[in-house]
């Protein structure tokens, strides 16, 4: 099998080893590039994706895969939603992001600490093609950080009874919103000649 090339539109580590789990049995290989700064302007997951998607296909002339992610919290209308990564200030950390959502989060009872996950991710093509999906994992915020996989707000994030971060590879794939999102993924690629 010829492997075709698809960049990858971040940063993350944990998001290239994710995609790669999921694309490479379809014939694709995931590989990064140093890529401009996307400035991220849109006010949905979706837009956002596009955006990176986009700005990467027109700097390596590569099909390029693109991920807007976060978490959104009934209980703060929406919040965090796509200011996730910003949420406790540009240069906090994973930890200090769980513990402003978890201070505000402090007087909910569990019943109203509903939340979910979303991970819109776009494939840019440099026909001008472009596919996005978006996947939604429902659960809860823990009231303290559980577990030690996983990364951003997984030790936080309920899902049944385990957090994401308590989790394997494997379970977390099967339920997460990225999961979700890279098998609709993988399903147009293959929709697109990709087996």
């Amino acid at each position: 099998m010829v492997l075709k090339t698809f960049v990858m539109a971040t940063h993350n580590k944990h998001k290239i080893t994710e995609l790669q789990r999921i694309l490479e049995p379809l014939g694709i290989q995931v590989t990064t590039a140093e890529l401009p700064e996307v400035e991220e302007t849109g006010t949905t997951f979706e837009e956002n994706a596009q955006l990176k998607a986009r700005s990467a296909c027109r700097a390596t002339g590569l099909p390029s895969v693109a991920d807007d992610s976060g978490i959104s919290v009934d209980a703060l209308g929406g919040a965090p939603g796509v200011y996730s990564a910003r949420y406790a200030g540009p240069d906090a950390t994973d930890a200090d992001r769980n513990q402003k959502l978890l201070c505000e989060l402090q007087d909910t009872p569990d019943e109203k600490r509903t939340a979910r996950f979303v991970s819109a991710i776009c494939c840019a093509f440099p026909d001008g093609d472009e596919i996005t999906v978006t996947g939604v994992c429902e659960g809860r915020v823990a009231r303290s950080p559980r577990g030690e996989d996983g990364f951003g707000y997984d030790p936080i994030f309920l899902v049944e009874k385990k957090t994401y971060a308590e989790l394997s590879p494997s379970e977390k794939d099967a339920v997460s919103h990225r999961g979700k999102a890279l098998r609709q993924l993988a399903e147009r690629l293959r929709e697109h000649g990709y087996e």
